[in-house]
């Protein structure tokens, strides 16, 4: 895949199945921050000591690791669950990526279980589990609620099915009543199809692009 210096310097990476960017080439480091970590009010949430994430597309691992450095600078001693899908984990991909993100070390010392299908990272605070697979499928099986959302896949137009109403109400089942969902995408479409899935939306932070972003909560 080809790299991509973004305009705050960090670096994304092009994807030639799906022919789009990881991150908004104004900044992929601005944008996992202004539009994920922020609208999710990550910091906040870590203040209670205990946090769990649900990440939707890893892709390089911008999201999950960001939320990780955000929660580490609110409460050192908040413990953090992660659990990410995503379709197809690209390790050798990601070596010289994550500048400007403390704890992107974290991916050299993921362990595949076979057994799951997943990759995983544990210590003290941090359990981060990424399922591999079909994100509509394995998203049926993961139990217990989550406190924040970030939903990351490629566009609407690339990834349908993962903007679909049928995956949003799959989504909705395993967050908290108070839990947001955040999302870059603005479309007609998605927001339509979170409000028939039981969401009330509102624009989100206007970074990078024409358009605001979405945040999304349970109703």
């Amino acid at each position: 895949m080809d790299k991509i210096i973004t305009n705050d310097n960090s670096i994304t990476l092009y994807n030639e199945e799906y022919q789009e960017t990881y991150h908004s080439k104004t900044g992929a480091l601005e944008e996992t921050y202004k539009k994920f970590i922020e609208p999710t009010k990550i910091k906040e949430l870590a203040k209670s000591g205990h946090i769990r994430i649900l990440d939707i597309c890893f892709g390089l691992g911008y999201n999950a690791i960001g939320a990780i450095d955000a929660i580490k600078e609110s409460n050192l001693d908040c413990e953090i669950e992660i659990i990410s899908l995503e379709k197809d984990l690209r390790l050798d991909e990601t070596q010289e990526l994550g500048i400007g993100f403390k704890n992107y070390q974290i991916l050299k010392k993921l362990e595949f279980d076979p057994i799951t299908n997943s990759y995983l990272y544990e210590d003290k605070n941090v359990h981060l589990i990424i399922k591999i697979g079909d994100a509509t499928k394995t998203i049926k099986k993961i139990q217990g609620k989550f406190d924040a959302v970030f939903h990351d896949p490629f566009s609407p137009k690339k990834n349908p099915e993962m903007w679909s109403k049928e995956f949003f109400i799959d989504v909705k089942k395993i967050m908290t009543k108070d839990a947001i969902l955040a999302t870059y995408s603005c479309a007609r479409m998605v927001r339509d199809n979170l409000k028939d899935a039981g969401f009330r939306v509102q624009d989100g932070p206007k970074v990078g692009r024409r358009g605001p972003s979405t945040v999304a909560f349970r109703v």
